[in-house]
Formats: C-alpha cells, sequence, structure tokens
C-alpha cells in the first residue's frame, strides 16, 4: 500500500497526499502541517551525473562509435548467390557482430524510451520490450538515478495498477514490476516518494495561502459545495477516504460523500458505483459541514477554476436527483486497491458494493450459523470469533479429525504403550467451548468449493497453454460465488469462469462451481489467506503475491490476535498441497496444529540468515527452470515441490536497519513464492508494500487499498484452547505407558441384568429403537437424526452445534427450540419425573443414563472384559467379548438416509468403531486359542472383519488360526483370498512375511495365479 515515505504523518490540502486515518474530531489537513523530507544529498547528484553520462554513452556513443569505426554493416543492394558461396572472413564476421550490436542498442534504446515515458506521465505500467528483461532492468535503473534529483522521480514506479479498477488510488509498484526491482532501486523510490511528497505538501500550503488572499468568503453564496477530483501527482492519488479526512476532519465519512454522488453522470459520462472506483476531473458534492480551500462552493462565482471547470460544475449541480441506471465504466487498468467485487445475486436485481458495511455482516460461507442466534446465544459463551471464521474453523476441524484418526491407529498398531482402543479425551472448559465452536462456525463445503475451483481453473489453463494470472486477491460472496482480483487483465477466462466487473475480476458461481471435479494438479494459489468481511463478503489475501512486505500496525494484542489467525489457517487449509510457515518471535505454541508445515525462529538474524538463502536458492531454481514466476512451475508437467510458498510472519516490529535489510530482501519475494506479513506499533515501515491496521474494535483497516474489514482473530485464549485441543489428540500426550483408566469410555453402562435401560437405540447397523412409539412420520427422520447425535456425545451438545449440524445452512432459534420440544416430549420422562433430554450447567443438552446405545454398551463390554471384572475372571471375559461382538451388525447407521447425517464427517466414530470391534475381535481370538479352540477363534476373527475388513491385525490373526488347523490347503485358500483383495499394490510387507513363516510355498500359488 502507497504512502509517503517521510518520518511524519502530516499532510496538506493537496489533492494528491495521503494521509493515514485518524482518531482526531479536526481535519489535520485544513492547515498545512511541515513535514520533514530526506534532502537531496552530494550522493543523489553523483549516480544522477553518471547515469546521465551512461544513458548518453549507451544511446548516443554506441551508435556514433559504429558508424565512425566500422560504418553501415549491411550490403547496399541486394546480394547474389555468390555471396553465399564466399569464404567467411575476419572482416565479414565482424560485420555480423556489428549488426547483433545495432540490434542490441535499438532495443535498448527503446527500453529507454518506454521507461522515460512511463517515468513522465505517471501513469501505468510500463511497456515490456519484447526479449528485453535484462535490457529494460537496466534502462530502469539509469532512468531512476537521473530522475532522482527531480520531482518526477516520484512518478518513475508505476502504481498497483491492476488490481480491478482505475488508476485514482494511492498506489504501489505492479508485480511485474516489483519482481524486476532490486534492493537499490526499492531504496532510491523511497527517496523519490518522499521529495515528491514534500513538492505536493508545499503544493498544498501555496493553494491554500492563495485561497485565504483570496477572501475565502464563498462560503456567503450558499451551503452546497463541491470538489474536483485531483490528477496524480506521482504515486499520490486522490480518494474518498483523503478527500473526506481533509474536508470533513474523519476519512471514514467518505460514505457520505459516496452516497451524495453515487450513480450521477460525471464530466466523462461515467458514473460513481464504488467509493474506491474516482478518477481525475470527477465532480464530488460535499456535505454542507465540509471546509477546506480546495471546495468549490458557488460554481457561477468560482474565481479559481476554469470557465470549463465552471461548467462542468454547473451542469453536475443540475443532476442532482441522483438518477440511476448506468454501470460503470471500470476500466481494465486498475487502480492500487483490492475492491471488493460487485454483488450479483441475480441479474434483474443487482446489487450496490459498498465499500464498508455500518454493521458487521455474516461471514461468507457461513452456512452453519443460525441467523437468528447471534445475539440471542451469546451467553452460551462460543467464541465469537470462531463462529465468525467458516474457512478457519473447518481446516481447524478437518486437521484436529485428521490427527484423532492418526492417534487411533498409533493406538491400535502398538506404536504407543498401553494405548490401545483408548477413546480421545473430552474437552473440557475453554477446549469444549472452542470445539463446539469449530463445529458451528466450519464451512467445509466452502473449503471444497473453493479447492476444486482453483485446482479447476488450474488444469483449465494448463490445457489451454496459458499461464496462471498473478492474483492479489479472492473474495467469496454470501451466495457463495468466488472472485479472484488479478494483478493484471489476462484476458478472457476459461469456462466456466467469466469476467466479473471488469478486466480485472474472474467470477464463478456457486452452482458452476458445483460441477467441479477433483483436478489432479497442484494448489495454484497456496498462499491465500482470510483477512475477514466486508459487505458480506469474505477476503483472501494472496500474501506469496504481494509485491513487498505486508505490514500490520496496532496494539500488540491486537496484532497478536491477527498474526495467530493467519498462522493457524495457513497451517490448516484446505487448499494448499505444501507450504512453509515460518513464525518469527513468536507461536512457538502453534507447532501441535502442523508440525510438518510450521517452524518458529528466535529472532531477526536467523530469520534473515534462512531467507536469504532460500530467496538465493530460489531464484537460481527459477533461472535454471526458465520460469519467470513459481506460476509458471508449480501447476506445469514438473510441479516442482521448490515451487511451494513460504510465508514469512515477523510479529515484532523490526528495528530501522533490520527493517531495510527485510525490505531489500522482500523485493524479488513476489514472483519467487514467498510472503512477509510484518508486525509495526507505527506506520512507517521500509518496503511496506500494503498497509493495514487494526483496531481495538476489531477492525482492519487498509483506507489507501478501500478496505475496511470485520477482522478475521484468533484471541489468545482461544488459541491456547485450539493447542490444547491438538496437543491432547497427540498419543503420547499424557501417557504414561501404563493404559488403565486412558482406556476408560466416557459413558459407562450397568452391563448387569438390573441395568436394563428403559430406551434402547441400535446405531451399530440398521438404526432402530426400542422402548419409544414411533414418531409422526414428518417429523421421524429429524427426531432420530438429533437422538443419535446425543447418543454419540454423551458429554453434552450445544444447542448451536444441534442446530448447525441438521440444518447446515442456518435455522432460526424458534424452528430450533420447537424441534427439541418435539424431541423432549418423544422421550419422555423416567419414573422419577426426570426428564430424559436434559440441559446441564453450561447449556449443552445431555441424556439421562436410561437412554442407551447398542454403541455404549460395546464400548461398556469391552472395557469390562479387558479392565473390569473380565481381567480376573477367564470365564467372565470370555462371555464378556461374546456377548459384544454379537452386538456387531454392521458399520454404524447403516440405513441413514442420502443428505442426512453431514456431521458424521467431523466425527471419528467411523474409525473409532472398526478398531474397537477388531479389538473385541482379537481378544476373543486370544481367549479361544489359549484353549485351542482354533475354528471358534477364526468364527470370532471373520465376525470382526465384517465390520472392519482393512484391519490388519485381523487378517494376521485369521493366518494364524488357520494355521493352527493344520489344513494347508485351507491356508492356501485363504492366502488366495489375501492376494485377489491386495490387488495391484500387493500385500504389505508384514503380510509376506508372516507367510513366508507359515506358508513357504504362497508365493508360487501367487505366481501362477498372475
Amino acid at each position: 500500500m502507497p504512502r509517503r515515505r517521510t518520518t511524519s504523518s502530516a499532510s496538506s490540502t493537496a489533492p494528491s497526499a495521503p494521509s493515514a486515518p485518524s482518531s482526531s474530531p479536526t481535519p489535520r489537513n485544513r492547515t498545512p502541517q511541515p513535514v520533514r523530507v530526506r534532502r537531496r544529498s552530494f550522493g543523489d547528484f553523483v549516480k544522477a551525473f553518471f547515469a546521465f553520462v551512461a544513458l548518453a554513452g549507451l544511446v548516443a556513443g554506441v551508435p556514433l562509435a559504429l558508424a565512425l569505426t566500422v560504418g553501415w554493416p549491411l550490403p547496399g543492394g541486394a546480394p547474389s548467390l555468390d555471396w553465399l558461396q564466399r569464404e567467411i572472413t575476419v572482416e565479414t564476421f565482424l560485420h555480423i557482430l556489428t549488426v547483433i550490436v545495432w540490434l542490441a542498442w535499438a532495443q535498448f534504446t527503446a527500453c529507454v524510451l518506454v521507461e522515460v515515458k512511463a517515468a513522465l506521465s505517471g501513469a501505468g505500467v510500463p511497456g515490456r520490450v519484447p526479449g528485453s528483461g535484462p535490457s529494460q532492468l537496466l534502462a530502469r535503473q539509469l532512468v531512476a538515478a537521473l530522475l532522482l534529483v527531480g520531482a518526477t522521480a516520484a512518478s518513475l514506479t508505476p502504481g498497483l495498477s491492476q488490481l480491478g479498477q482505475s488508476l485514482e488510488g494511492n498506489q504501489r509498484p505492479a508485480v511485474a514490476a516489483a519482481q524486476q526491482t532490486p534492493g537499490l532501486f526499492a531504496q532510491q523510490q523511497e527517496q523519490a516518494a518522499a521529495t515528491a511528497g514534500a513538492l505536493a505538501e508545499q503544493a498544498g500550503q501555496a493553494e491554500q495561502a492563495a485561497a485565504r488572499a483570496d477572501g475565502g468568503g464563498s462560503a456567503a453564496h450558499g451551503d452546497t459545495k463541491y470538489y474536483r477530483i485531483q490528477p496524480p501527482e506521482g504515486r499520490h492519488h486522490d480518494s474518498l477516504w483523503e478527500v473526506a479526512e481533509r474536508h470533513l476532519g474523519d476519512g471514514r465519512r467518505y460514505k457520505e460523500i459516496f452516497e451524495l454522488n453515487k450513480d450521477r453522470v460525471q464530466p466523462d459520462g461515467s458514473r460513481l458505483s464504488e467509493a474506491s472506483l474516482i478518477r481525475p476531473g470527477w465532480i464530488m458534492e460535499m456535505p454542507g459541514d465540509a471546509r477546506g480551500g480546495e471546495l468549490v462552493e458557488m460554481p457561477d462565482e468560482a474565481p479559481n477554476v476554469s470557465e470549463q471547470v465552471q461548467q462542468q460544475i454547473s451542469d453536475y449541480a443540475r443532476s442532482g436527483d441522483h438518477a440511476q441506471g448506468g454501470g460503470h465504466t471500470g476500466g481494465g487498468s486498475g487502480d492500487a486497491r483490492v475492491s471488493l467485487p460487485e454483488q450479483r445475486p441475480a441479474p434483474a436485481t443487482p446489487a450496490p458494493a459498498t465499500p464498508a458495511p455500518a454493521t458487521p455482516a455474516p461471514s461468507a460461507g457461513q452456512e452453519h450459523a443460525t441467523p437468528a442466534a447471534g445475539q440471542a446465544e451469546a451467553s452460551f459463551g462460543l467464541p465469537e470469533a470462531l463462529l465468525a471464521a467458516p474457512l478457519l474453523a473447518a481446516g481447524l476441524l478437518g486437521a484436529l479429525g485428521r490427527r484423532r484418526r492418526q492417534a487411533l491407529w498409533q493406538s491400535a498398531l502398538g506404536a504407543v504403550g498401553g494405548r490401545r482402543g483408548m477413546e480421545p479425551p473430552t474437552p473440557t472448559g475453554d477446549a469444549q467451548d472452542v470445539q463446539d465452536a469449530l463445529l458451528v462456525g466450519a464451512d467445509p463445503d466452502g473449503v471444497r468449493l473453493l479447492d476444486r475451483s482453483l485446482r479447476g481453473l488450474a488444469a483449465s489453463l494448463a490445457a489451454e497453454s496459458r499461464a496462471l494470472p498473478v492474483v492479489y486477491a479472492a473474495w467469496m460472496s454470501g451466495n457463495g460465488d468466488l472472485h479472484l482480483q488479478l494483478a493484471q487483465p489476462a484476458g478472457k477466462p476459461p469456462a466456466p469462469w467469466q469476467l466479473g466487473q471488469d478486466q480485472t475480476f474472474w467470477m464463478l458461481t456457486r452452482a458452476e462451481a458445483e460441477r467441479y471435479e477433483e483436478a489432479e494438479t497442484a494448489a495454484p494459489y497456496p498462499g491465500l489467506v482470510s483477512l475477514g468481511t466486508m459487505d458480506d463478503s469474505r477476503l483472501l489475501l494472496n500474501l506469496e503475491a504481494v509485491p513487498g512486505i505486508v505490514s500490520l500496525s496496532g496494539t500488540e494484542a491486537d496484532r497478536a490476535a491477527v498474526f495467530a489467525s493467519v498462522a493457524a489457517e495457513l497451517a490448516t487449509n484446505g487448499w494448499s498441497d505444501r507450504m512453509t510457515i515460518t513464525l518469527v518471535g513468536f507461536g512457538d505454541d502453534l507447532t501441535p496444529l502442523a508440525p510438518n508445515r510450521i517452524r518458529h525462529l528466535d529472532g531477526f538474524e536467523d530469520l534473515f540468515e534462512t531467507m536469504s538463502a532460500e530467496t538465493r536458492q530460489r531464484r537460481g531454481a527459477l533461472g535454471a527452470a526458465g520460469h519467470d514466476s513459481v506460476l509458471t512451475g508449480r501447476t506445469g508437467p514438473a510441479q516442482h515441490t521448490r515451487w511451494a510458498p513460504h510465508l514469512v510472519l515477523l510479529a515484532a516490529q523490526p528495528s530501522d536497519e533490520e527493517a531495510l535489510r527485510l525490505a531489500e530482501l522482500a523485493a524479488d519475494a513476489g514472483r519467487l513464492g514467498i510472503g512477509y506479513l510484518v508486525g509495526t506499533g507505527g506506520t512507517d515501515l521500509p518496503g511496506a508494500a500494503w498497509e493495514m491496521e487494526i483496531t481495538g474494535q476489531g477492525r482492519l483497516l487498509a483506507p489507501l487499498l478501500g478496505l475496511e474489514l470485520d477482522a478475521q482473530l484468533l484471541p489468545v485464549a482461544q488459541q491456547r484452547a485450539v493447542v490444547e485441543l491438538f496437543s491432547d489428540a497427540d498419543p503420547e500426550h499424557g501417557s504414561d505407558g501404563s493404559g488403565g483408566s486412558g482406556n476408560r469410555p466416557p459413558f459407562l453402562v450397568d452391563v448387569s441384568e438390573q441395568g436394563r435401560p428403559a430406551v434402547y437405540a441400535r446405531l451399530v447397523g440398521t438404526y432402530e429403537i426400542i422402548g419409544l412409539d414411533a414418531p409422526d412420520g414428518d417429523r421421524s427422520a429429524q427426531l432420530h437424526e438429533a437422538l443419535a447425535l446425543l447418543l454419540l456425545h454423551r458429554e453434552g451438545v450445544h444447542p448451536r452445534v444441534l442446530s448447525s449440524a441438521l440444518w447446515p445452512r442456518g435455522v432460526t432459534e424458534d424452528v430450533r427450540d420447537a424441534l427439541l420440544d418435539r424431541l423432549r416430549t418423544w422421550l419422555g420422562t423416567d419414573p422419577d419425573g426426570g426428564a430424559r433430554l436434559r440441559t446441564d450447567a453450561t447449556g449443552r443438552l445431555t441424556l439421562a443414563r436410561s437412554v442407551v446405545s447398542d454403541l455404549d454398551v460395546l464400548r461398556s463390554l469391552y472395557y469390562e472384559a479387558t479392565q473390569g471384572r473380565g481381567a480376573g475372571s477367564r470365564q467372565v471375559r470370555g462371555r464378556l467379548l461374546t456377548d459384544a461382538l454379537v452386538l456387531v451388525r454392521g458399520p454404524l447407521l447403516a440405513d441413514r438416509p442420502e443428505g442426512r447425517y453431514r456431521w458424521l464427517t467431523h466425527e471419528i466414530i467411523d474409525a473409532q468403531l472398526p478398531l474397537l470391534v477388531a479389538d473385541t475381535g482379537l481378544a476373543l481370538c486370544e481367549f479361544h486359542l489359549e484353549r485351542d479352540r482354533a475354528e471358534k477363534a477364526i468364527e470370532a476373527l471373520n465376525a470382526a472383519l465384517r465390520t472392519a475388513p482393512a484391519d490388519e491385525r485381523l487378517w494376521h490373526e485369521l493366518l494364524r488360526a488357520t494355521h493352527a488347523t493344520d489344513d494347508t490347503d485351507r491356508l492356501r485358500a485363504l492366502a488366495a483370498d489375501l492376494i485377489g483383495r491386495s490387488g495391484a499394490r500387493g500385500l504389505p510387507p508384514r503380510t509376506e512375511a508372516l507367510l513366508d513363516e507359515l506358508l513357504p510355498t504362497w508365493r508360487d500359488g501367487a505366481a501362477a495365479a498372475g
């Protein structure tokens, strides 16, 4: 994000002088304040002199020397065929070299002319001379050094003009320029910008002094005031925020200016449709309390403007009825802003896109949230930060599920002693609240659609032999549409993508995204990360593509919440294949979220050493591979792992010297796939391409980018609770190697005859309920699903978790409460009068002990057999294990209807149940083999395999039990069955080793079958 590179934040009334948001109630720019400007040093003049000499020598000296020494190398007429048969002499060779030098001179001269034109005009990115990367870079540096001593140097470096809007925003170098700009040139740009800013200050002071000398009494003629958008000066461009801050005292009042002028026809025939899309020469009607010398209060009697401008203002004043219709004509060249895409839910009813909502809007993709539950249920204590972060919540929930499954398998395979069959610990306190918030807030469908859409786009572009465009941001709208904001126009997107509001927006509707299948291609934009919401749209910034550093200012605690959110989402998101996240000076406790992605460095020196080496390596690898950026190598045939993004989060503000070193290091980061997010206590960070500020009210501000978001945060309390969930899922966490109570199920059932339940639900297999009358047919499926959720969570279910599970797209509070009343009535009461559906002290819904499922009984029987009464009595153990295996009738909820029970994807019961059944079958097999009852053991193992057919342990014990029967043909048939099941992958190594021991000739049979 562009800004004046001075140590003062004061600004002037000049329209080109940017100013940051201020909390002061009065305008800072009403009286111009002096600024400290870096004066041109003797070294600057020396650089400019040598640059002039070099340019003169290369542009004028080279052709003059060639003309005097060699002359024109081409023949004067058409050569004859004899010329081709002549011997190549030294003179001929010199003529060929001379032609090459002439061509190189012509190319370099063209580069100089292109760079000088762009520098003097200050409009847009310089044109690229074909095949002249190094030549154009040299020309750019020489021209920059030459113009450094003049005010035009500020306009040398073009703005970030490819972000989907016109050239009126404050700008930073476009990615194409920033990728070719070395660290030294970046410092020259900074110095030039400071000089231009000083001249703008002086011009503003002179203009205001002239206005005061003129009398300034025009206010007496009327209350209507007008402002004319000023042309850019260098990299400084007018914006409504700055106009509001100068003339209304508060940049946030830009919305008032926008509303006064929205959709009115401007002098160039276009209309204002977005607050961030303004153009030089446009007229803005101002609120009545606007003040300042730049305002024109009486268009017909304005002495300080030309007659043409007076006429334009007069014509504009007559359009005060705010005529509607017509779209804006945002050009494809764009400005330096991440703008909000137009929301178009239906062609007939376009929704206006206002840049900043007056109230926080619901997050995009938040399908699981209950619309009416935000305030009514705040007392339940769920962390609102996670409820409003659907993509972050989905990533954390998915990663937590994978971690818990991994722990289960490690326990089952004996990787950690004494943990076989262990139940994941039930979270309590803050960890339980955070887990509930993840379940409510997660939007896995949104993550899936985003991932498939981006990979599908990459596959389509690859099929057309087109390169991936540089994407700065992605917007996920409230209706599920996806908008990509490109750094520069990239032509027509491949179907089903379509152009958005202009050439720098590609849009994909949710309906089209639903049709995408899995694409076998690398993730094209793994550096996208959610920052917050704006007008019901969620912004994802592509950190690895930003041409330089992204700075974040604010208090340390507020910055930490943003950094934690960014780190957690990058570590667990579903649209990245691989990634390295380096946390500097913070976040060592975040490592459990993704040990293979997150690494922690203690300080800046470690960071600089590490990133310097990686920057050199990536730059060399790109050159060796012939790629201009990571995008061209990431999704090509090779899909090199070295093109994976590396994102650096530096929470502590670096010193001045460290900041300069970091700025030089990050100058080429955009094309290398390296992103930097740096925290700062102030607003002046060298090398910052974009600047953002987090406020104490949770607002993320970037006024010069046109952004004002409801920030996505992960406060320290929720951060600790999330880490606790992941740490508890580690199988080694808290293990003493002795097992014991670690395997105790969360709910033990009385398995004696006296413990017969009042309501018995059969979940393992076909869903059946015993002890209750069938509910009303229209409500039966929903009541059964709610009861199943409660039975699988005996610790209690938060009401919002229940509603988000049954109504993934949201439901009102009264509808949910009506369902709970019906469920409570259906379950009834116990003989003592207590309701079977209850609410505990935390507000969670629980079931009475008289309501039991077969899964509860199965867990309790296995526990009693292995650690309870059966541990000391062989007879009791055999009976309990046999009873347990009889309960297994198939997979969990085998007949569940399609479209329901989608919440099971968040559960790990699908992994727990097969392991529990396998452990039960193995224990019963061992019980029978102790008495040489091989057939009984085989029967028990076959019963367990019907539910857990992929458990390798069961097959091994079945081989041993079959071998114990001394029936070689039966063992050979079992081996053939195993080989057939393994398919092309072949048998696992441990299974092969066991067959070598039990049946040495099995390979002969396998070869014959093959």
